[in-house]
């Protein structure tokens, strides 16, 4: 198929239109204004499919040797300290630092053949992200949309009273370009609502959605602020009409005073059992939210787990703050010995807590980062502990991850890799597997649909890629 004859969503708000936008002030631009841009480009053939990602990033790359593809027969200087466990699924063996992992190792799958050539963070982040090959290999901004973006504008028409896509990242992470998780020629109004900080920290509120207490007696002061800020937009809006503006503003103000919003992303409706199997931490009280948000009705949930110390505790001297596990930035087991044993609840509590809710079938997990680590140890004086330690450095030839839930076959590994974890050995995979697989779960047509670039190109939302048949 030509890219002329793809089916393209060609919305009527021009580049120029959003660098004017941006010239006067973008980031001041309100809810409403979101609601209607996106409203505007809303492109033909949306499926309407009850659906839904959580989308587990674990930044700096996971170390897949020492998690989920160990090599127990490889040289010393490759298998590592750590060793492997069975787990319910014959055959299967995983780190033992991952014991909750093993007793419900027949809920998700594991993909072990996934392979890119993007060895720095920027390129590995978006070569993994996008689906596409980016025009460089380093920098963390996208040339093309994350995919979360792509699902937020195949389903901006949703009005269900509630973000359609959500972020969940640290303090001081949430711009966009931390991650790679710019929306390029799709605009703006295809980023994520993010949510900042520790969800586990008891005076924890989310921004810019329901009225904190101390908002409930001013709201009229926030209808006038809209109405104002419309004002002035309006004159900048040729093509919208007055009736629109209105609208729009009402479904940005019932959404900031949503009882259904307010309520998705309030954990204190959880049993406080439930709270303490996922972590009184940042890491499970993130994944917990990312379930109520789902099971609410939103499309695509990231959940960045980065840094393990909970916000107030120091971080020890030999750990590093996300998965970058180099030896100049951590001890590498040592880092481990305290971030797998977190990573384990959390990850075990999502995939359970899925299930127990009858939403295996609605919401499909992915739990990965941007590639893997150097099957051979390189180890180098820590730049912290001033002493020789063991790390392992970016490795895009091979990498790991999970999957569960989405009405997909469990219990299973996809793939392998060579006797020393380097690269495919069968079943060779690429990030675009798994978002062609993605795509199909939310009834998204990856293989027709295209949106225009800034020059009015057709790009498709993926240009190469299958659904990975063994989960199917």
């Amino acid at each position: 198929m030509t890219p002329s004859s793809r089916q393209i969503c060609r919305g009527p708000v021009s580049r120029r239109s959003l660098l004017q936008a941006g010239a006067l002030g973008l980031t001041s631009l309100g809810l409403g204004d979101l609601l209607r841009l996106r409203a505007e480009s809303a492109p033909a053939g949306e499926a309407e499919s009850d659906t839904s990602i959580i989308f587990v990033w674990l930044p700096g790359g996971p170390p897949h040797m020492e998690t989920y593809d160990m090599k127990p027969e490889a040289p010393a200087d490759y298998r590592g300290e750590f060793r492997p466990i069975p787990t319910v699924v014959p055959g299967l063996e995983i780190c033992e630092h991952l014991p909750l992992h093993a007793r419900l190792a027949d809920k998700f799958t594991l993909v072990r053949s996934v392979a890119h050539e993007f060895a720095d963070h920027g390129g590995g982040h978006k070569r993994f992200l996008t689906g596409r090959i980016p025009a460089s290999p380093v920098d963390f901004v996208n040339d093309n949309p994350m995919v979360g973006s792509i699902v937020a504008k195949c389903r901006e028409r949703r009005n269900l009273g509630i973000p359609n896509y959500v972020a969940e990242v640290d303090a001081g992470r949430h711009d966009i370009d931390v991650f790679s998780f710019g929306s390029a020629y799709l605009g703006p109004e295809t980023h994520p609502f993010t949510v900042i900080g520790d969800p586990s920290a008891p005076k924890f509120e989310v921004q810019n959605l329901s009225l904190a207490a101390q908002m409930e007696g001013r709201l009229d002061d926030r209808v006038a602020l809209l109405s104002g800020l419309d004002r002035i937009r309006r004159g900048l809006d040729a093509r919208g009409s007055m009736q629109a503006c209105d609208e729009f503003n009402g479904r940005a103000l019932a959404l900031l005073t949503s009882d259904k919003a307010r309520l998705a992303f309030d954990l204190s409706q959880e049993p406080q059992p439930l709270r303490e199997r996922y972590g009184m931490h940042p890491w499970g009280q993130r994944a917990l939210m990312a379930r109520r948000l789902v099971e609410a009705g939103v499309s695509f949930v990231t959940v960045v787990m980065e840094n393990c110390i909970a916000p107030g505790q120091t971080m020890p001297k030999e750990l590093v703050y996300n998965w970058d596990s180099h030896a100049v930035n951590c001890h590498m087991y040592k880092d481990a010995l305290v971030r797998l044993p977190i990573y384990d609840r959390t990850i075990t509590a999502l995939v359970e807590d899925l299930y127990n809710r009858g939403l295996d079938q609605k919401v499909l997990l992915v739990v990965t980062g941007e590639f893997g680590r150097t099957p051979r140890l390189a180890p180098a004086v820590g730049s912290q502990t001033g002493v020789m330690q063991p790390g392992r450095d970016h490795w895009p030839q091979a990498m790991s991850f999970l999957m569960a839930g989405g009405g997909m076959r469990t219990g299973q590994v996809v793939g392998s890799t060579n006797s020393k974890g380097e690269h495919p050995k069968d079943r060779p995979l690429t990030p675009n597997d798994l978002w062609a697989t993605v795509y199909r779960h939310l009834g998204i047509d990856y293989k027709n649909l295209a949106f225009p670039d800034h020059r009015g190109r057709p790009m498709p939302i993926l240009p190469f890629g299958e659904p990975i048949a063994e989960l199917l």
